[in-house]
């Protein structure tokens, strides 16, 4: 008995561990068409081995292509949902045969060779402003762009189903048509002119798809995360591949989000590795000096002091205070401190008695 209960125990664990096509695209279970296709997209072109060099890219490619492979399938998400992939290969027979996943990631995004690919759609460039904090230490900013993509109900036809698409009997699905002019008596040009029936496209449809009303494409709004790297250069450009708007004519653009900091009422300031800081004394710590802490962007504290005199204007060095550098986040440029003196609106009577004593000048009589 104790035996079979362990036995037991090891196959309910090897059952947990079993691998969750939900999890490899990174979805949960409740996902839509449209969040499957997302998430197929934005993984597939990240872990692709002719980008990804990373040994372990590969395999993890052949798994994002399974996972999409099945889930996008109504019928064989649901014997998955049901069953898990033990009941796929049942229902296929016991092989379970997997489409080859460079085929899916050819398919998905135009199909064929490269000569034959959708053209590509328009880009998107964004001017995307961050905190200079953010900047120098690092931090990842989530937001939002509203963009169309395709129809999930009519996957970008714009038909309600299948059997609404028909050949244009105009052009016979060509696209175009031939028309013949009469130049003179006896003597005809033929040219070609775009099918006024489909419009060139070489099909029609008799029922418009009701979620997108025939236009094969609807509005969406998608969130993203921006890595902000620290020392990140201004004006430098994060690319988010294949997520500009869809059509089923082209191969989606790209997202491009320009990185720049944020100019704000602070005495905080940036030129390329180094940080500028204003710093504001009074009359008494110009002349005597100071010893004082200044906080810096992430909150350690840096010391600054000044034993003699200090002119208004005047611009202390701090080395290895200022941005980190974008290759090498452990070195830093350096810190200038500008000093800003204050001087005082009025003096008492003493305190300019004071004042003529240091500087051995006479003070005006009036004010003895």
């Amino acid at each position: 008995m104790v035996w079979a209960y362990t036995f037991l125990i090891l196959l309910l664990s090897t059952l947990v561990v079993a691998r969750d096509l939900y999890k490899i695209l990174d979805i949960h279970k409740s996902a839509s068409d449209k969040d499957i296709r997302h998430a197929y997209k934005k993984l597939s072109r990240k872990y692709h081995p002719d980008k990804n060099k990373d040994p372990e890219a590969a395999d993890k490619f052949v798994d994002i292509a399974y996972a999409y492979e099945v889930l996008s399938d109504s019928e064989k998400r649901q014997i998955y949902d049901r069953h898990g992939e033990e009941g796929l290969k049942a229902h296929e027979g016991g092989q379970n045969p997997h489409a080859n996943p460079f085929d899916i990631f050819s398919n998905f995004f135009g199909g064929g060779h490269a000569s034959q690919q959708a053209r590509r759609g328009p880009s998107s460039l964004t001017e995307f402003e961050v905190e200079l904090a953010d900047i120098y230490k690092g931090a990842s900013i989530d937001f939002m762009i509203k963009k169309r993509v395709l129809c999930d109900h009519c996957r970008g036809s714009g038909a309600a189903s299948d059997s609404d698409i028909h050949t244009c009997g105009g052009c016979g699905g060509s696209g175009v048509k031939l028309v013949q002019q009469q130049i003179f008596p006896g003597m005809y040009a033929q040219t070609q002119t775009t099918c006024n029936d489909c419009g060139g496209r070489g099909k029609i449809i008799h029922n418009k798809c009701p979620h997108c009303d025939g236009n094969k494409v609807v509005d969406y709004t998608a969130h993203y995360t921006l890595e902000v790297t620290p020392g990140m250069p201004e004006g430098h450009e994060v690319v988010f591949e294949g997520e500009a708007d869809e059509s089923p004519d082209w191969e989606a653009g790209d997202v491009i989000l320009r990185v720049r900091s944020r100019r704000d009422k602070g005495a905080w300031r940036r030129k390329e590795t180094s940080l500028y800081w204003r710093e504001t004394i009074g009359i008494d710590e110009a002349l005597l000096g100071f010893d004082r802490n200044l906080t810096h962007l992430d909150g350690h504290e840096v010391r600054i002091t000044r034993t003699g005199p200090t002119q208004p204007g005047f611009v202390q060095k701090i080395e290895g205070e200022g941005m980190p550098l974008f290759e090498n986040h452990n070195l830093h440029g350096d810190l200038f401190v500008e000093y800003n003196v204050v001087l005082p609106m009025t003096l008492t009577p003493q305190q300019r008695r004071k004042l003529a004593e240091a500087f051995q000048t006479e003070p005006h009589h009036d004010e003895l």
